[in-house]
């Protein structure tokens, strides 16, 4: 007879799998049965629910590990986010701020405000959606920009109706201060990646993907993954994550065409870490005005954001990964970079590679039926509805709201959302992602897009299986299922159950990863 290590038992267990059940038995770090069977360990959860655990298909973990130990601008003005540079410690040569929000707090940094609050000392302060940063006037002399702009392809660096750089740099242009603050040390990401990961249990995620390491704008160092490594080694790598490799770092490889050295691609690594897609920017960020649109702004007459780099260089790339072996996932905020996107996963060709589109921003309706038909999977954050839905809502204007971060519509075309955060754009948690995906409510209380509103359930299921899918992982995680991993969490409540309004206040009792309670 079978005898479990643990079994879980007067539980509301909302498996996902078509047969809920009232207790979970654990061995090792699988699910043996969905029954109460002798056991090694009991543990009563007095009615508890016990769901998969969640899985975030798309944040940024060192970026937000490094957040927690800079200075926070998310701040409601800029006499706010001054005081906060004014404020910061008094050591070192820099001062790195991050969170800022130009809808927020009324307008960009300036290079001479900042100059002002720190006091000779290099500031640089990221926006919020990491697709723009502001320096001041020591940074700016250093890159030798203090009085007049330079080109860069696919980004910007924004100067004042007399051509005097602000000190904002946008999306690609912020790769002009990389040399100045990069590589970071591994030891530092090691301990960043340990801070953010004992954020996630606590929020009941057990696996997440880190979208972008390595290169770029978004890469903290050449040799990320040893990072990654060798947190695993020192027992600070908490939850199982899914490498995105930034495109920057392919280069040519015998018979491959393009890739990393010794062949590497996406599937290699274990459960707990592994390699999944290449990563490529097409566009920009959509609260920031720089996503690239069909139309213009609504806010802003004139823009229409722009491309991340040459059309023609951008598929060259996407099919050069693909060729490869690759699974590719391109960032695509606005409807003409998805529609680039699109493209070249149609001529790409293999559904079965589940390419994928982060974000999925602004999406037309022919663009949705387009993404079922070449099997890609959108990956959208429904977070953002709340956090920053009033700056999207005036970027888009009513006409084009109900195009915004679509969740109802994929779902009604057949296609398998994942769930999201991005983070640290906005807060990951899960539950605060599933609340704002069923209630569709901006920061200021004004509905965002009511008509893609998800059940309670489906949320549940986009952070679960949603996710394990988009990683092509639903056969051994996303499901309370036997033989699949053991990742689960507890709550107070179900999402499934629970009235709408109350789904944020949903507690995370306990988060189990790999049969362990972590």
């Amino acid at each position: 007879m079978l005898e479990a290590d643990l079994v879980l038992r007067n539980a509301n267990v909302v498996t996902l799998d078509g047969q809920d059940a009232s207790a979970v038995a654990i061995l090792g770090d699988r699910i043996v049965a969905l029954a109460d069977v002798p056991a090694k360990r009991v543990i009563d959860l007095g009615g508890a629910t016990v769901t998969p655990g969640f899985h975030d298909a798309h944040n940024h973990m060192s970026w937000y590990g490094l957040t927690l130990s800079e200075v926070d601008v998310r701040v409601p003005s800029l006499d706010a986010l001054y005081a906060a540079i004014a404020a910061a410690p008094d050591s070192g040569e820099w001062i790195i701020a991050s969170g800022y929000d130009e809808n927020k707090c009324g307008g960009h940094p300036t290079r001479d405000g900042l100059d002002r609050a720190a006091r000779g000392r290099k500031v640089l302060v990221k926006h919020t959606s990491g697709h723009m940063c502001v320096v001041n006037s020591p940074v700016l002399r250093e890159l030798g920009i203090d009085e007049h702009a330079v080109e860069v392809d696919g980004g910007l660096v924004v100067t004042d109706s007399a051509g005097r750089p602000t000190g904002l740099l946008q999306e690609q242009a912020q790769q002009l201060v990389n040399p100045l603050i990069l590589p970071y040390p591994v030891d530092t990401l090691v301990d960043a990646i340990d801070r953010a990961g004992q954020r996630y249990l606590a929020e009941g995620i057990t696996s997440c993907v880190e979208a972008g390491i390595g290169g770029g704008w978004i890469g903290k160092t050449p040799v990320e993954v040893e990072a990654y490594h060798r947190a695993r080694e020192q027992g600070k790598l908490r939850v199982r994550v899914e490498l995105m490799v930034a495109a920057d770092v392919l280069h040519p490889v015998a018979e491959l065409g393009v890739g990393l050295d010794l062949g590497i691609r996406t599937g290699f690594g274990d459960d707990w870490l592994g390699i999944g897609p290449v990563k490529v920017f097409s566009d920009g960020s959509l609260i920031g005005h720089t996503a690239a649109m069909c139309q213009e702004f609504t806010d802003t007459p004139g823009n229409r954001g722009y491309l991340q780099g040459d059309a023609d260089a951008l598929t060259a790339t996407i099919l050069a990964a693909h060729n490869a072996g690759w699974r590719v996932a391109t960032h695509a905020i606005g409807d003409a970079a998805i529609d680039l996107v699109l493209d070249a996963y149609a001529t790409a060709g293999d559904p079965s590679r589940r390419h994928r589109i982060e974000h999925f921003g602004v999406a037309r309706p022919d663009q949705v039926l387009r993404a079922r038909e070449l099997g890609v999977i959108p990956v959208p954050q429904g977070r953002f509805a709340n956090e920053i839905g009033d700056g999207m809502l005036r970027a888009l204007g009513p006409e084009r709201t109900a195009w915004a971060y679509r969740q109802r519509s994929l779902l009604d075309a057949g296609i398998v959302v994942p769930g999201s955060s991005d983070r640290p754009v906005v807060t990951g948690a899960p539950l605060l992602g599933m609340h704002d995906m069923v209630n569709q409510r901006t920061a200021s209380g004004v509905a965002f897009n009511p008509g893609e509103a998800v059940t309670g359930l489906e949320a549940l299921r986009a952070f679960t299986y949603g996710s394990a899918y988009a990683s092509k992982q639903e056969h051994r995680k996303g499901t309370i299922t036997v033989g699949k991993l053991a990742d689960l969490v507890v709550l107070s409540d179900s999402p499934a159950r629970v009235d709408p309004s109350r789904i944020k206040d949903i507690e995370v009792l306990r988060t189990m990863v790999g049969g362990e309670f972590r």
